[in-house]
């Protein structure tokens, strides 16, 4: 257990003998919002590298790592890489600044940047560019998207991060706008398909998930949920047809995500909760649902056939992951520590037979090898 990683729901990213992950800190008197990285064998402090001003409730974004470089998007959109050894800065870019940047909603910049090839991209959320590659060496610009006319859909950037799709025969970048879900053709930026029926007007979070031709998505404030199918159009474009569509009463999520096991989509129900369900991806169909163990929302992992559910009042729940029906394997609380002001919304991390569970300025890793 170490203190000392600020104020913040950002999670960690281990590579290299190293934790990468971000918080509110104050350091030389002067509060503001750093990278952070720690040694993986006991948890001691590195490095910091300033982001940006903080705010209020912490840091979102958990850091990207690639090629001996971390990236990292701050609350007020600033974008910086640098160097996994030293975290000396690379570059920076600001999303509101430098693209005309806007959220959905008061909550901030949350994603995690992706790195595909030689790109980073990000989501400005702005109309002029909703969607920006960089490159990621250098910062440049590479491409932008921009929200077509026609679309339909309000802009603002979400809370949740992109994800690669090859649906349809070509590869595109998908994710979360204020108005629903969004997808660019990835080399050259250019909008395909938009899908406005899981939008809600307060905060789109959670990442979807894709499975070939297949894009799962869900948001909360009863929104609900629902199956889209890619299919090439005669043009070069990308149609994205409803399969099927579940409303917020049967299944929705407000934030803690979901996880794609075969056939099966696993994650927590309701709004401002998580009752743990399974349900099965092609059909839409509730396998099964239960009454959480914890309270709140719940964020959840998938590790060697087993679900890690985090639920906001800190118990953490192992789950069967299989369709068979609802079997809680065990579950505890990490102890209470002074600097756990603040809901437990940090995803669990597993990593080389450790969990790792934050709670804001707290970081407990547990060793999971013999369970």
């Amino acid at each position: 257990k170490v203190n000392g990683v600020g104020v913040g729901y950002s999670t960690v990213s281990i590579a290299g003998g190293k934790l990468f992950t971000m918080g509110d800190l104050r350091e030389g008197g002067d509060n503001q919002q750093f990278v952070i990285a720690l040694n993986e064998a006991d948890g001691s402090r590195l490095w910091t590298a300033k982001v940006g001003p903080p705010h209020g409730d912490g840091s979102r974004c958990t850091p990207t790592v690639d090629d001996g470089l971390v990236y990292a998007v701050g609350t007020e959109g600033d974008v910086v890489c640098v160097q996994t050894e030293t975290g000396k800065e690379v570059w920076r870019k600001s999303l509101v600044q430098d693209f005309g940047g806007k959220m959905m909603s008061g909550w901030k910049f949350s994603e995690s940047p992706l790195v595909d090839g030689n790109k980073l991209v990000c989501t400005p959320g702005g109309s002029a560019a909703v969607m920006v590659a960089l490159n990621k060496k250098t910062g440049a610009l590479i491409w932008k998207c921009a929200l077509p006319d026609d679309a339909k859909m309000r802009d603002g950037a979400g809370y949740s991060s992109i994800v690669i799709s090859e649906g349809a025969g070509g590869r595109q970048y998908v994710q979360l706008l204020g108005g629903g879900i969004f997808s660019a053709r990835a080399d050259d930026g250019t909008s395909l398909w938009g899908y406005q029926r899981i939008a809600n007007g307060t905060a789109n979070i959670p990442t979807s998930v894709v499975d070939g031709d297949y894009v799962f998505c869900a948001t909360g404030y009863g929104a609900g949920a629902a199956l889209l199918q890619l299919t090439p159009t005669g043009d070069g474009g990308v149609n994205a047809e409803e399969v099927w569509f579940l409303n917020g009463n049967t299944f929705q999520n407000h934030h803690g995500g979901f996880v794609r096991i075969g056939d099966y989509v696993y994650g927590g129900h309701d709004h401002n909760a998580g009752a743990p369900t399974c349900l099965e991806l092609k059909t839409g169909k509730i396998v099964w649902q239960e009454q959480q163990p914890g309270e709140g929302s719940g964020a959840v992992l998938y590790a060697e056939g087993n679900l890690i559910f985090r639920y906001q009042d800190g118990v953490v729940a192992l789950i069967g992951a299989t369709p068979d029906g609802y079997q809680l394997h065990g579950q505890f609380t990490p102890p209470k520590e002074p600097r756990m002001g603040g809901n437990a919304w940090a995803h669990p991390v597993i990593a080389n037979g450790k969990l790792y569970l934050r709670h804001q300025d707290v970081l407990f890793c547990y060793d999971v090898t013999q369970h």
